[in-house]
């Protein structure tokens, strides 16, 4: 059985074809409803007709519109690059690092929110001025360099 949510916008597509998609979504309706009920065969042509019209009436073409519609970033993916912090494209918020808030807040991998947002592969997690205060820490302290061992 479907759900309706799947169901592309029906005033986009040709009117047979929506005609096609009421009368299948009336069929899907109607046999769960009589699945689940008892109901005199005299009954069911009114059951299939009432299913219909409350079908056609409906806005289900404005409800598949909404679903398929992409959300809107909460700033422009040019303004959440700044020096300091990387400001999130679901909520609006800045940090210094997105990686666990998307994974806490947003449950969404970096590559998740890459790909939903169409950024590129190599677009930033760690605002600029934060990573290389970090490295300048790491080579400070001497991580990733061979350290030689002494032999006694």
């Amino acid at each position: 059985m479907r759900h309706w949510k799947k169901i592309i916008s029906t005033d986009k597509l040709p009117k047979t074809h929506s005609q096609s998609l009421l009368v299948e979504l009336t069929s899907d309706i109607v046999s769960a409803y009589v699945s689940n009920h008892v109901i005199p065969v005299s009954e069911l042509r009114l059951l299939i007709a009432d299913v219909h019209a409350a079908l056609t009436s409906t806005s289900i073409p404005a409800a598949a519109d909404a679903i398929v519609e992409k959300q809107k970033p909460a700033v422009s993916v040019r303004k959440s690059l700044q020096e300091d912090q990387m400001t999130c494209l679901e909520c609006g918020n800045g940090f210094k690092s997105l990686k666990r808030h998307l994974m806490t807040h947003h449950s969404l991998s970096p590559d998740q929110y890459r790909e939903k947002w169409d950024l590129s592969s190599d677009y930033p997690m760690v605002a600029p001025a934060y990573a290389e205060a970090r490295s300048r820490l790491a080579k400070e302290s001497g991580l990733g360099q061979n350290r030689r061992r002494k032999v006694a």
